[in-house]
């Protein structure tokens, strides 16, 4: 893979489960990683150690994607800290990973619980991505997080996976405004993940596990890394002729 010296990319929700997993990832191919996480700075910090004993650059800033209003103010904090810490001013990636799951079926799903998806999912990277945009460079590249199930369906998933359907057109129209500053925009769809999202009952529920690996096409249910080195790939100039493109990173389930 090519090098990426001093390249920054911003991930939001960088301290836990997939976020971490990708910074690290990230760092290890030569970027300089800013991490956000909501309310728990220690696990931030770990992680911002972690990739600074890669050799890289790395910074936490809070962010509560639920308050669209604070946006502003973490924009400025985001300006400080990419001059303090990196000398820079713009930053090559943003990676709008953040999120929380919510479970429940349709005829029991609350107005609270379907608003609280709508802002996590929908329109924080929505309004997230408008306010950096600025701060991206000509050329940069935008991933954001979609699910395997905003394609296939499982019961008492739909006010998150409609929100990740969104996502996927939101990445087309992004793709083709950002298009005239040659910024790519590309969806990730991960299949289940073994990590800590949604109780952790992928990783720990073993008859959950069995059945989605059976419905793979390569047999396991997905780890961390898998993912992360696709939104490496997609943070690089290797995929610079990718855009406006859903990634389904699933290992083949419902082929």
């Amino acid at each position: 893979m090519t090098t990426h010296s001093n390249k920054i990319v911003l991930l939001t929700g960088g301290s836990r489960g997939l976020g971490k997993e990708s910074a690290l990832q990230l760092a290890k191919k030569g970027f300089d990683v800013i991490i956000t996480y909501q309310s728990n700075k220690a696990d931030a910090e770990n992680v911002v150690n972690e990739i600074k004993s890669l050799g890289q650059k790395s910074s936490s800033l809070q962010l509560d994607l639920s308050k669209v209003s604070s946006f502003d103010g973490f924009v400025s904090n985001l300006k400080e800290t990419l001059e303090k810490d990196f000398g820079k001013t713009t930053i090559d990636s943003l990676v709008n990973n953040a999120g929380t799951g919510y479970y429940a079926s349709i005829e029991e799903t609350t107005e609270e619980g379907f608003d609280a998806m709508a802002t996590t999912h929908l329109k924080a990277p929505f309004f997230l991505t408008q306010k950096l945009l600025p701060m991206i460079n000509e050329g940069g590249s935008i991933v954001n997080t979609s699910s395997g199930l905003a394609r296939f369906s499982y019961p008492n998933y739909a006010a998150y996976a409609i929100m990740k359907a969104g996502i996927d057109s939101l990445t087309r129209y992004q793709a083709l405004e950002f298009g005239s500053r040659k910024i790519r925009v590309n969806s990730i769809a991960p299949g289940a993940i073994a990590t800590d999202f949604g109780g952790g009952a992928v990783r720990d529920n073993q008859a959950l596990n069995d059945m989605i690996a059976n419905a793979t096409a390569l047999g396991r249910v997905g780890l961390p890394d898998d993912i992360g080195s696709v939104i490496v790939f997609l943070c690089s100039d290797d995929s610079k002729w990718i855009n406006a493109q859903r990634i389904e990173v699933a290992g083949g389930i419902h082929i």
